[in-house]
Formats: structure tokens, C-alpha cells, sequence
């Protein structure tokens, strides 16, 4: 059989060999693989490892040794990772072969066999057949695939820590990028010494809140330069080091001891260096502390380094404060306790209070009530009035009518109280004038006074309904009697005795005064929430309601006094023939002076004329009327009342100028309404008609002055510079007003009036000491003149005229518009949500001021 050896080799040379190359290469490589990368991964680990670290910034932040320590130990373990390398052995061509023939499950190694010789002689058939057996075999290399390397890696590590190493690489390459990420070379490259950037220095003392004062800022631009400071006592220190070295100490040396005490920092960080400013926020620490004694401040670099800078203080002690009484404890005409007092402290006091206490205790005495409780009022913070007046009804209480102790105390800001002498007396008691009334409130007080009197109030009270047919002639009062007779029998308790003791004093009071007590309680009850509301600064909205009650409790107590009078007409107050007259409206426009003032934010002066208003109230229920004066005495209280006439007429004439220039202003502002409001705009010659006739009425009010003032020269009293003053300025304003100057006018009419006042003033001095001359100075009881220079209404007598102003300064109608139209235009911007949040703060800094 003839073989075509040329057609064999073609074959061979054909597709199945080209395929067979890239196998053997596939393997090569994967073989390749199997045996290096289990040799090379330690190494691979270790160099993934020192990148991270590098990367993460670790050898920046080291130390030089440290670092140094770090690389030599990566480098020790790199050699040994690389130990293993010598055991690598490139794959040979018959494993190879081997590989391919074992992984595609080849039977009688076809690979092998296609370079294996002939063996023996040369013989042309056994060569043929040789060829046609490898032709035969080169058919099954058709299709052979390489296999994927095989590292045995995953039996070696069932854990899979290996990924740790790839996972912290990636993290670390990210992190390089951002501003601390570190760089390759940072292990082997020396620290740079540390930059410390210069201390930003802020230092301040912040007085405490009762003072007022404002804080002190030592390291502005105005106080650099300064070196001592004053403060008040309990200020705090505190300085703040942005930057620096971190260590910096802050510590103050007292000048009276000499002692030095080191202030620990309340916000310490690191310091900051040049390396890190652009990875790291700057350092900062604060100190702060009391000041209590004159002393040193001192900052230093670190506890025993270089000063920085030093302040010295003054600490300003806060004494405690001051509290004395300005006149005796008196008893207002309706029983009040009144009491004048004088209150000093360096900034102010924040409460004061009346304290009581028996003056001769009973031994053994079981009390069933504690000591009455009196809160003082405090003299206004603004200005110089140190001299402040309470009055309190405490004739309810069961202490009314026994001896007492009085203490005063004020307490301020800091906690510190001050106490004035003790006073003796008897604490005001309501009179009662029925007998059977008078009884019971004896036993009442009995009984309050000592639990153990108990049996004593109850043999007592047999007595007085012994013979009830004698001595109780209304049923209603006998059954009341018997009734509080059995609840003191059965009480088992100091709770049930009270009960008993207001029972009783209910039944003296019904006895006494029938039901007007009903309209006294309510309107005490109704002045009482007012006041309290007004010191702790109520809102408008509560301010509206409280007065409304006391209107209504007003009203009320006024008609079932005028029935009361009318039934009793001998027991009717007299009113003096030419003395001034209190009318209701009076009273209404003055609580409307009241709410005005307190919702304009006036709430001192609003307390003051509330003070007042109970104060007539006071009079009134008391119904005291001083004889009549006659001869010389009543031409004077005529002329002193024609003097507040025409201080009234002045006052009046200035609120309408006010409001016809506002009108006028306000009709001339395109946009805006005045005052007449829509349909009552007035014409040019209507403002000057009502110019005019303003005019003509200041000049009748100065030749009625004029004429005052020749009646008290013809009584033999010499008329004041403030008339003469008074006279020019109303001159002056009618002037302005026959020129339309309406708003000059306003301001010569506010000099007339003052200069008014200080006429009266000096007009009364002089009556004041024509009647000490004929026998005035001390009244009956300790009080002196000028204690009763009121009538019952709380109004000045006959005697003395008018009240010109120089008791409280109420603010007139145009100063209460103005006050409303400022707050009015504060609430307006407040309320504008476009306005600056630092103009806000301060507006409702404003608004917190009331």
C-alpha cells in the first residue's frame, strides 16, 4: 500500500496543529500561574499593606523612631515573603502536554506521541504505518481547551483574610486623595518640626444679670490699651485661645492674699501645627472662672512658661442691702396697714417683704394661723427715689389688733438681705361698733390665737346665747351663731378650727355691715389681681379683662355705698362747700389712665396711680371729713382751686392743640389718615378758625392767672417766679397759635403748665407754714399734718387745694398716644418678615423692657 507521505505532512501542518499551539500556551500560562501566585501572594499582601498605610497617613503621624521601626519591620517581612520564591519551576513542554492530554481525558497520548521517533532501522512500510497511526491520533487534537489555574489558595485560607489586604487598599487610595490622605514616600521622609500658629486671644467679663451692666470685652479695640478694669463682685472671667500650642494656663492672683488659683480649661483641643492647618480644625480652649477679689489675670503659653498677657481687676463688693423705715407704721382711714419705708442697694433689690411676729407670746399657745405675709413694693429702678409706700388691708387676718414685731427685709439680686429695726405695735384691726358683732370677733381671736382656748370660746359662746330674746334680736343671727357653736363643739382638727374661725368672722362682718362687705371683698379682690398682674407683666389681652372686673366690681361697691347712705343719711359723708367734687366719671377716666398706661408699657406708673385709686377707696370707706376752716383760711382753699382750674384748663387746651396739629399733619401726608379720620378732614380756614378760637382761650386762661395772682398779693402772699414764668409762656402760645404753629404751641403750652406746678408748689409751702403758725404740726395718734392733708376720696383737702403733680408723675394724654403710637410701630416691624434678624432681636429686646 503506497502512502502519500507529502499529503500527510499537509495534514499535520493543518488546522489541528494551529489549535493545538494556542492550547499548549493557555496551559503554559495557567500553569505558570499555579505555581507563582502562591508564592508571590505573602509578598503581595505585605506591599498592599505598607501602600495602605502610607496612603492613611500612619508614617506622617509617627514619630521619627516609630516610623524608622514600622518600614524596617514591612522590609523583614517582605524578604520572607519572598523566601518562598526559590521553589518556582518553569513548566516543561511535556507537562504541558501531559496537562492538555489529562485535562481533555486524551486515551494513548495522542500529544506525546506526535514528537515521539520511529525507533530501529530504516524501513519504508514500518514508517508508513508509523505516520498513518499518528494521523490517526492528530484526529482526536480537534476541539482540545486549556483549564483555568488551579492555586489551591482557598484551601489554604477557608477564612478568606486575604481580602482584607484589597479591601483596606481601596479605602487608602481614597483616602489619599482627600486633604489627610498621606503619600508613598512618607515612610522613609523625616518629620518636619512642629509650626505652632500664633493664639487668637478673646477675653471677656460678663457681670451678673441683676446688675445691668453690659459685658466687658478686655481684648476689643478700645480696651487694648487699657490694663485695669473695674467690675461688680460675682463677675465671670472668661478667655478663649484659638490656635496656640493647646497648653496654654489661665491663672489669677488675688491681691489681698496672694494666693494663686489656676482656672482649668472648660474646652480643651490639640494644638495645631503647619502639617495638619489643612487637615485639621484649629485649637481651641477656653477658661472661664469668678472674679471675687482684686487680683492678677494672667495667660501663660503652659503652666510654668512665658506670660502672654496679664489684666488687672477691681472687684466692686456688693453690699447688701439697705431697708429702713421712712415714717412709723400707720393705720389707713379704712384699718390698712401703711407702711413708708426706704429701700438702697447698689443695683437694685428684687423683692422685699413685711415680717411679723408676736410681741408677747403666750407660753404653751397653740397658734392655728402663721404670721400675716405683706409683700413690699419696690421704689421705681430708674432715678433716685429710694422711698416706696404699701398698703394692705390685713384686718381679716386673725393676728388684726394684737401687739406685733415688724421686721422689714429686702433681698437683691445676689441673694443678700438686708433687715431694718423692729417695730412695735398694734396691728390695725377693723372697728366694730355692734356688740354682739364685737363679741364674736373676740372669740374669733381668742380661738386663732390658741387651739387650747377652745373649751374658753365655747363657754363664751353659751353665755351669748343664753338669753338670745335680750341680746340677739335677728333670728338669722341667732341660728349663724349656733350654727359655728356646734362646728367648734365637733371639730376634730386644726383644719376644722380654722373652718370655725372664718365662720365666725363671716358672721360678725354680716352682722355689721350687712351685705356691702360682698362689693369690698370683690373690689379689693379685683385691685389686688390687677397689681400682681402688672408686676409680673401680664399681657394686654389680661390687662383688658382685669379691668373690666374692676369696673364692674367698681361700679358695684359705689352703688351699695350710695344705698347704704341713703338709708343712714346721719352716717353720710359731708362734702366741703367749696371742695372739690369726685364723680364717677373721675374714677372711670382714671382706671382708663390705667390700662392706657399699662398697655402702653408704663406698667410703674400704672401701679402708682393704681396705688392711688386704692387709696381713695380707702378714704371713702372710712367717710372722714376734717371740720371746715373759715375767716382768711377759706379764701385761700377758694383761690387754690381756682388754681387747679386753671392748671386743668391749661391741660386741656394743650391735649386739643396736640390733636389738632396731629390732624392737620396727617391730612397733609398723602396716604396716611389723621386723627378726624375719614369724613372729618378739615379746610384751611376751618384749622384756622379752630386756631383761633385756641387762641382766644389761652389768653382768657392768662388774664385769669393774672387775676389769681393779684387776689394773693391782696391776702398778703407773694406769688411765685413759676406764675410770672407760667404767664410769659402762655403768652408765647398764643402767638404760635394766632400763627398755626400748632406744634410750638404744645411745647410753650408743657412749659406753662410745669412752671405751674411749681408755682402751686410754692403757694402751698406758704399756706403750709401760715397754718403751722396758728397751731399746726402733729394731729392726734403721732401723725403729722401732711399725713392728713387728704380728704376721704384720697383727693388733697380744701385746706390745701388741688394735687399739682408733685406726688406722682402720671404721663399725660399725649404722652400715653405717643407711647402707644411707638409701641404700636415696634409690633408692626416686628411683625415684617423681611426685617434683619439682629434688628428683630433688638425690637424684641425692646418689647421685654415693659
Amino acid at each position: 500500500m503506497a502512502i502519500d507521505l507529502k499529503r500527510l505532512s499537509d495534514f499535520l501542518k493543518s488546522g489541528p496543529i494551529v489549535g493545538l499551539r494556542r492550547t499548549r500556551v493557555s496551559t503554559r500560562a495557567s500553569m505558570l500561574v499555579e505555581r507563582l501566585w502562591p508564592l508571590l501572594l505573602p509578598l503581595c499582601v505585605v506591599v498592599s499593606l505598607f501602600v495602605s498605610l502610607s496612603w492613611l497617613g500612619v508614617f506622617r503621624i509617627l514619630p521619627d523612631w516609630p516610623r524608622l521601626g514600622l518600614v524596617a519591620s514591612f522590609a523583614v517581612v517582605a524578604l520572607v515573603a519572598m523566601w518562598p520564591l526559590r521553589l518556582f519551576r518553569n513548566p516543561t513542554a511535556a507537562e504541558i502536554d501531559r496537562r492538555i492530554e489529562t485535562s481533555n481525558a486524551l486515551r494513548h497520548a495522542p500529544l506525546r506521541s506526535q514528537d515521539d521517533k520511529l525507533a530501529g532501522r530504516d524501513d519504508p512500510f514500518a514508517a508508513a504505518l508509523w505516520q498513518e497511526h499518528r494521523r490517526r491520533l492528530a484526529g482526536d487534537l480537534k476541539g482540545l481547551k486549556g483549564e483555568l489555574p488551579r492555586t489551591g489558595i482557598p484551601d489554604r485560607d477557608p477564612w478568606a483574610l486575604r481580602a482584607v489586604a484589597p479591601l483596606l487598599f481601596v479605602v487608602a487610595f481614597a483616602f489619599s486623595l482627600g486633604p489627610g490622605g498621606g503619600s508613598l514616600t512618607d515612610g522613609f521622609r523625616a518629620a518636619a518640626g512642629p509650626q505652632i500658629i500664633p493664639p487668637r486671644i478673646d477675653a471677656w467679663v460678663t457681670p451678673p444679670a441683676y446688675t445691668g451692666k453690659a459685658p466687658l470685652y478686655m481684648t476689643a479695640d478700645a480696651n487694648r490699651a487699657q490694663s485695669l478694669f473695674t467690675v461688680p463682685e460675682g463677675s465671670i472671667v472668661a478667655v478663649r485661645v484659638t490656635g496656640g500650642t493647646g497648653a496654654e494656663a489661665l491663672s489669677y492672683l488675688d491681691a489681698h492674699t496672694a494666693e494663686e488659683t489656676a482656672f482649668e480649661p472648660t474646652a480643651p483641643t490639640a494644638p495645631v501645627t503647619a502639617s495638619s492647618r489643612a487637615g485639621a480644625a484649629q485649637a481651641v480652649s477656653q477658661f472661664s472662672g469668678p472674679l471675687a477679689a482684686d487680683g492678677l489675670l494672667s495667660l501663660r503659653r503652659d503652666a510654668e512658661g512665658e506670660e502672654i498677657v496679664n489684666w488687672s481687676f477691681t472687684v466692686t463688693p456688693d453690699a447688701a442691702p439697705q431697708i429702713r423705715f421712712a415714717e412709723e407704721p400707720t393705720r389707713a382711714v379704712n384699718g390698712a396697714l401703711q407702711l413708708t419705708y426706704e429701700i438702697e442697694d447698689d443695683y437694685g433689690t428684687v423683692s422685699a417683704q413685711a415680717l411679723f411676729a408676736p410681741a408677747d407670746p403666750a407660753p404653751g399657745a397653740r397658734p392655728l394661723y402663721d404670721a400675716p405675709e405683706m409683700r413690699l413694693t419696690l421704689p421705681r429702678r430708674r432715678g433716685d427715689e429710694i422711698v416706696a409706700r404699701t398698703s394692705r388691708d390685713l384686718t381679716e387676718h386673725p393676728w388684726a389688733g394684737t401687739l406685733v414685731d415688724l421686721t422689714l427685709e429686702a433681698e437683691d439680686g445676689a441673694g443678700q438681705t438686708g433687715l431694718s429695726d423692729v417695730e412695735r405695735f398694734t396691728l390695725p384691726e377693723r372697728p366694730f361698733t355692734n356688740p354682739l358683732a364685737l363679741a364674736l370677733v373676740e372669740q374669733r381671736q381668742l380661738l386663732a390665737l390658741d387651739a387650747n382656748a377652745r373649751q374658753r370660746v365655747l363657754d363664751l359662746m353659751d353665755a351669748i346665747t343664753l338669753r338670745p330674746e335680750d341680746t340677739i334680736p335677728e333670728l338669722t343671727h341667732y341660728l349663724g351663731i349656733v350654727a359655728a357653736r356646734a362646728r367648734l363643739d365637733e371639730a376634730s382638727s386644726d383644719d376644722q378650727l380654722r373652718g370655725v374661725v372664718d365662720y365666725l368672722w363671716e358672721i360678725a362682718v354680716t352682722i355689721e355691715d350687712g351685705s356691702l362687705t360682698d362689693a369690698e371683698r370683690r373690689l379689693r379682690m379685683a385691685q389686688e389681681a390687677l397689681r400682681k398682674a402688672l408686676e409680673e407683666g401680664a399681657s394686654d389681652e389680661e390687662i383688658e379683662q382685669l379691668m373690666a372686673e374692676l369696673r364692674e366690681a367698681m361700679q358695684e361697691f359705689l352703688r351699695e355705698f350710695a344705698e347704704r347712705a341713703m338709708q343712714n343719711p346721719e352716717q353720710a359723708m359731708p362734702m366741703p362747700q367749696n371742695g372739690q367734687e369726685m364723680r364717677q366719671s373721675d374714677l372711670e377716666r382714671m382706671m382708663d389712665q390705667i390700662e392706657e398706661l399699662a398697655k402702653s408699657g408704663a406698667r410703674d406708673e400704672a401701679q402708682q396711680l393704681l396705688s392711688q385709686l386704692q387709696d381713695m377707696m380707702n378714704n371713702l370707706q372710712a367717710g372722714r371729713q376734717q371740720q371746715q376752716q373759715g375767716g382768711e383760711q377759706s379764701e385761700m382753699r377758694q383761690q387754690m382751686d381756682q388754681l387747679g382750674e386753671i392748671m386743668r384748663r391749661q391741660q386741656e387746651l394743650m391735649n386739643e392743640t396736640f390733636q389738632m396739629q396731629q390732624g392737620q399733619q396727617g391730612q397733609q401726608q398723602p396716604g396716611q389718615q389723621g386723627e378726624q379720620g375719614e369724613g372729618g378732614q378739615m379746610s384751611p380756614e376751618d384749622f384756622a378758625e379752630a386756631m383761633r378760637q385756641l387762641q382766644e382761650g389761652q389768653g382768657q386762661l392768662r388774664q385769669d392767672l393774672e387775676a389769681m395772682m393779684e387776689a394773693l398779693e391782696g391776702m398778703g402772699m407773694e406769688p411765685g417766679e413759676g406764675f410770672s414764668e407760667s404767664g410769659e409762656a402762655m403768652g408765647q402760645a398764643g402767638e404760635s397759635l394766632g400763627e398755626g404753629q400748632g406744634e410750638r404751641a404744645v411745647g410753650e403750652q408743657g412749659q406753662a403748665l410745669e412752671a405751674l406746678r411749681r408755682g402751686a408748689q410754692d403757694m402751698m409751702q406758704q399756706m403750709q407754714q401760715a397754718m403751722e403758725g396758728e397751731g399746726g404740726g402733729q394731729q392726734p395718734g403721732g401723725r403729722s399734718r401732711q399725713g392728713a392733708d387728704r380728704d376721704p376720696l384720697g383727693r388733697p383737702r380744701a385746706t390745701t387745694g388741688p394735687d399739682f403733680g408733685d406726688t406722682v408723675r402720671v404721663p399725660d394724654e399725649i404722652d400715653v398716644q405717643r407711647a402707644r403710637r411707638i409701641l404700636e410701630a415696634i409690633r408692626e416691624r416686628l411683625g415684617n418678615a423681611l426685617s434683619p434678624e439682629l434688628e428683630r432681636d433688638y425690637l424684641e429686646r425692646l418689647l421685654e423692657m415693659r
